[in-house]
């Protein structure tokens, strides 16, 4: 690792609820090169899109305690950073792809006029003329490649398909220039054909503008196609991280095991294994290892302690007592 952009150390998050803390993030390390498509991929309720919105410092105020970790950017803790700092990381340096374009957009204003705010935030005190702010969002929502981008202006999100509004979302997250883009499953809500479009236009735009990536997905093929590094998260924990053709030469930990297992085959054969068990309670999350009441491979040891990252060489690391 040189000197990367984002670098998350140790970080833990709770939630408080009527039962105590939920402790969903349980230490998670991980860093992005400027430049890099990194993917985080795990089962849906790991901690993925927590992990994301603390990068922003957007979780919910009261409900939500950071006990310990850092979130550096550029070297400056995100954590801990006064709001006038954080706000000029939010405006000009990190922006975010959510996962429902729907919840993402404001029903009552037009798409020309959010993308246009969004420019006037982004750039203040450029003293922008209007003419030059709707240009620069007509260009946004060519680049996205939405045809007749002068009438898409003027319609409000409801005018617009689940697909055009996705690339409405990434046309936004753009518009102004970014050194990190966080993708949070942009191609959920999407049917398989509109979301493979999405994620090709994803990437284009991502090298085009020399713009490192997070890209958070259930789906093991769309971080393959569009990754470079894949951190592989479960129940708040990172259990792998390695370059994408490493982890699918060599997967080691018996979670990325069986997250491969349970890929449907084109070959036919049957249903796909999947994984036995589910996500623990994080109330109570299970000591040691948080995989091991669901690991085939479960010693006792893994009931008593955490794992520690083990090195296995080239960047290529696993949290697991059988390495």
């Amino acid at each position: 690792m040189s000197n990367p952009i984002l670098d998350i150390k140790d970080l833990h998050v709770w939630y408080r609820t009527y039962a105590g803390f939920s402790r969903v993030l349980d230490g998670v390390n991980l860093f992005v090169e400027k430049g890099e498509k990194v993917g985080l991929v795990g089962e849906a309720g790991c901690g993925k899109t927590t992990t994301m919105r603390s990068v922003l410092r957007i979780l919910p105020e009261g409900q939500s305690h950071t006990p310990q970790g850092a979130i550096l950017f550029h070297g400056k803790n995100i954590l801990t950073m006064p709001e006038r700092d954080l706000q000029a990381i939010r405006a000009g340096a990190v922006s975010m792809i959510f996962q429902e374009p729907s919840a993402a957009l404001n029903p009552v204003f037009t798409v020309g006029t959010q993308i246009a705010d969004i420019i006037r935030y982004s750039l203040v005190g450029k003293g922008l003329a209007k003419e030059k702010i709707k240009e620069m969002a007509l260009q946004a929502i060519r680049e996205v490649y939405i045809p007749d981008a002068e009438r898409i202006f003027d319609c409000y999100p409801n005018q617009l398909s689940g697909g055009m509004k996705q690339r409405i979302c990434i046309a936004m997250a753009i518009v102004t220039p970014r050194e990190l883009l966080i993708a949070d499953e942009p191609g959920t809500a999407l049917d398989v054909t509109i979301q493979d479009q999405v994620h090709r236009i994803l990437k284009g735009l991502v090298e085009k503008k020399g713009m490192s990536l997070i890209m958070i997905t259930h789906s093991l093929g769309v971080a393959r196609e569009l990754t470079d590094r894949i951190y592989v998260m479960y129940a708040g924990s990172i259990v792998e991280v390695a370059k994408t053709g490493d982890l699918f030469a060599k997967p080691c930990h018996p979670y990325t095991l069986g997250l491969m297992s349970s890929v449907p085959r084109l070959a036919g054969g049957g249903l796909a294994a999947g994984i036995y068990g589910h996500i623990p309670d994080y109330l109570k999350p299970p000591q040691g290892c948080r995989f091991h009441p669901r690991c085939p491979k479960a010693t006792p040891k893994c009931q008593e302690e955490k794992p520690p990252m083990v090195d296995l060489g080239d960047g290529h690391q696993v949290a697991c007592f059988l390495e």
